[in-house]
């Protein structure tokens, strides 16, 4: 566990090290996540106004409007996400191989690839779309299976945004291709050693043990201004990480599909963490 923890620690470096070179890059996942914030409100706002999700304590009550809805939203997030990893990644890859990219560079790239993003969000949504529909549907165990089947899903579709970008194919094809690099690269049966999600994980999990400690002596205070600062300190915090969580998780991931797809790697990533980063079960 500890040799993993510490080929995690390494593989998060070499990602920073990319990041500190352009620090720009964090721009694409702070676009994302305001472009998610802004179509959960453009949806939630409508929809409860028009009363669409009244009733909806049991399934049988659940409007099919509601499920319309619902996959819309998810077609929308998805987008916006795809787009901006697209862009993420299509930067990363300029620095990877030696140059030096700019954010409209990211964008640019993401822009030539947006029909195969759409493709891509509207696949990922109607997977998502399906998998809620059966864990609303199953118990307890049905629920555990589904969510191996996303964990699946997610595992398989890992390199689907490099591929987008690098191989400039399509949505299906760029599963596929991801399915078959994971396969070829690191064994059919593989643990993601998800290196940056693994690190970060555990950062989170601090601050969250930190604060609560901290936030338990400021209402005892009684104070708002020291309770609503040390609330909005900890937000801050979960935030800052969860933004260079999404940052070095891209950079990550165009730097294992080089290694996966080209077999070469750039000088901020040594080879032996680019074996390693999917290991046998």
């Amino acid at each position: 566990m500890f040799n993993r923890i510490s080929s995690s620690w390494a593989l998060v470096k070499a990602s920073a090290a990319v990041l500190r070179a352009d620090k720009e890059l964090l721009i694409f996942p702070i676009v994302s996540f305001i472009g998610v914030l802004l179509v959960t409100i453009s949806f939630a706002i409508p929809t409860f106004m028009a009363g669409i999700l009244d009733g909806v304590g049991s399934l049988e009550e659940f409007p099919i409007a509601g499920y319309v809805i619902a996959f819309l939203y998810y077609l929308a997030q998805y987008f916006v996400i795809f787009f901006a990893n697209t862009a993420l990644v299509g930067a990363t890859m300029i620095r990877l191989k030696g140059g030096d990219p700019t954010v409209s560079d990211g964008f640019r790239i993401a822009m030539k690839h947006s029909r195969s993003i759409f493709g891509y969000a509207l696949i990922s949504a109607t997977i998502g779309m399906i998998l809620r529909v059966l864990s609303e549907r199953s118990g307890v165990v049905g629920q555990i299976a589904v969510s191996l089947i996303g964990l699946g899903w997610n595992l398989a579709t890992f390199l689907v945004v490099p591929g987008l970008v690098i191989e400039e194919c399509g949505p299906i094809e760029a599963v596929k291709r991801s399915t078959e690099l994971l396969k070829k690269t690191w064994g059919e049966q593989v643990v993601g050693n998800f290196a940056v999600g693994t690190i970060f994980g555990l950062l989170t999990f601090g601050v969250i043990l930190l604060m609560l400690p901290v936030l338990f002596l400021a209402f005892s205070t009684e104070s708002f201004v020291l309770i609503a600062l040390t609330i909005g300190v900890g937000i801050i915090a979960v935030a800052t990480l969860s933004l260079l969580n999404a940052a070095l998780s891209g950079i990550y991931a165009a730097a294992l599909y080089q290694y996966a797809a080209e077999g070469t790697t750039s000088s901020y990533f040594e080879t032996p963490l680019l074996v390693n980063a999917f290991r046998r079960k």
